[in-house]
């Protein structure tokens, strides 16, 4: 089964807010999102994709998940990216 970790932004007051997560169903989960019935913390927001990351395994996806959550110079050159 194939994972996906992405990193999806949220426009508001000309600052992005960004959030990172994982799953194995891409598409479906950015739906997701943008319906309320994703994380508690994307209610609310219409969210793009601004990044994603394909691995082979849950556990691969889990630590670059967590990876791209703590390194926050990451996060921001992928939100320079975009502005």
């Amino acid at each position: 089964m194939t994972y996906f970790v992405y990193l999806i932004g949220c426009y508001k007051h000309q600052k992005i807010t960004t959030y990172v997560g994982y799953t194995n169903n891409l598409k479906e989960r950015i739906k997701l999102h943008n319906k309320g019935r994703g994380a508690k913390f994307t209610r609310g927001r219409i969210w793009k994709l601004l990044y994603y990351e394909k691995f082979s395994t849950k556990s691969e996806a889990l630590k670059r998940e967590y990876y791209i959550k703590k390194n926050r110079k990451f996060r921001n050159l992928i939100k320079k990216f975009y502005k």
